[in-house]
């Protein structure tokens, strides 16, 4: 599925804005109900009380909790947090009573002090890829404080029912857990798998944040593999029900991985540079899985980087701080000025190479900010790289947009 054809955005963005029309909690069965959000929060009642599996987002949170309240059963005995995304914690204070413990995985409130240290940097980039799809943006996150850092693992049992907090730092944030029901056989994952099931991970994301190891990744999806869940329950969308077909998915998803990870470092091996894997790597059909938050040719960068570091040994002009755009100037004098450049890029285009047209715009620009002929052959390359994309991959689409809406007011379209 590339993107949403009922209203043509991508899957991702119509996920997080799932929960905008709901007007009653789902029941995933007689005891687990889902509250759609930007992440999913979900309640899980027992017989001497209710456990939470995340809460949502700020704005979604005294919906949430009208959504919940004719299903609770008790007193909320504890909140699991899966990671220290604010989407997945930003409702905490709304559902928190009196005696409930706050669980997080280990490493919780160091990663909460990374997001603090870097908000503003942070804000600006998701800006670009979230503004227009995600309400509450801009309300105040919550300080919260975990009662128990499950540093190892930490079991828990309310009512009957044990809740088993496994600590998956391969996820979405170095400090994620799943939360696992053994008698139940039903595993909530979080975003360990990204937002959507049978994708490929989003190991280092567009908006900024740590990036996620390939092999952490691996390893915490076989503990996933192993545990034999009948029903998985993901931070988005819709749970996926029965051990074979999970099984199924896990399976395709470590093949995938595993596949991209392993010819990656045969590449860097035979000498290979790494935008020349980022081309060559593709799945095989078998173990294709989509790309609707993070993508193949960005996994290959992420781990080339993630073993190698930011280094190419391509030219020694990387190891100082002078950009390569620093001769965009002398580039566009030898050229005879910026209309031979914005006609050459126009060629680029008409031979079916948008990124190289993007890249001649990008030097003529530089120098010549307003200038017509390149304005316009840069708004056509956006388009055909938004038409290539398939509308498939959320942070590709809204950066290809922010884009063009600088192009387009550059223009005078508006």
């Amino acid at each position: 599925m590339a993107a949403d054809n009922a209203n043509d955005k991508p899957l991702l963005a119509s996920l997080v804005q799932a929960g905008d029309a709901q007007t009653e909690a789902v029941a995933l069965n007689d005891f687990i109900y889902m509250a759609k959000d930007i992440s999913n929060a979900y309640l899980v009642t027992t017989a001497d009380g209710d456990v939470m599996i995340n809460t949502g987002f700020m704005g979604g949170a005294e919906r949430n909790k009208a959504l919940f309240a004719p299903e609770r059963t008790g007193a909320l005995k504890a909140i699991v947090l899966t990671q220290a995304h604010p989407d997945h914690y930003g409702g905490v204070p709304a559902f928190v009573e009196d005696g409930t413990q706050i669980i997080t995985g280990p490493g919780f409130t160091d990663t909460r002090a990374y997001f603090d240290m870097l908000d503003a940097y942070i804000r600006r980039r998701s800006g670009v890829l979230w503004t227009g799809t995600v309400k509450g943006r801009d309300l105040q996150v919550p300080d919260v404080k975990p009662d128990i850092e499950a540093e190892g693992g930490y079991s828990f049992e309310v009512g009957g029912r044990t809740f088993e907090v496994i600590p998956t730092p391969g996820g979405e944030s170095l400090d994620a857990v799943v939360v696992w029901m053994p008698k139940e056989k039903v595993v909530f994952t979080g975003n360990l798998f990204g937002p959507v099931f049978l994708s490929m991970p989003n190991l280092s994301t567009v908006r900024g944040d740590k990036p996620r190891s390939a092999a952490k990744y691996l390893e915490c999806l076989d503990k996933v593999r192993q545990l034999g869940a009948e029903l998985l329950v993901t931070g988005h969308g819709e749970p996926i029900a029965g051990a074979a077909q999970i099984r199924a998915g896990l399976d395709k998803m470590y093949a995938a991985v595993s596949y991209v990870h392993d010819e990656t470092v045969a590449g860097m091996n035979a000498g290979k540079d790494v935008d020349t894997l980022m081309q060559e790597i593709t799945l095989p059909e078998e173990i294709r899985i989509g790309e609707f938050h993070g993508k193949v040719s960005w996994a290959v960068r992420t781990i080339w980087e993630e073993y190698t570091g930011w280094f190419k040994l391509e030219s020694p002009a990387e190891l100082y701080p002078v950009p390569r755009s620093a001769v965009d100037r002398d580039l566009v004098e030898l050229a005879g000025g910026a209309d031979p450049l914005a006609g050459r890029a126009r060629q680029k285009l008409e031979a079916g190479e948008p990124v190289a047209a993007l890249h001649l715009t990008d030097i003529a620009l530089g120098v010549v900010p307003d200038h017509g002929g390149a304005l316009a052959v840069r708004k056509d390359a956006l388009q055909a790289l938004m038409q290539q994309s398939g509308g498939s991959n959320l942070s590709e689409v809204m950066w290809l947009k922010t884009e063009l809406g600088k192009v387009s007011a550059r223009l005078g379209e508006g």
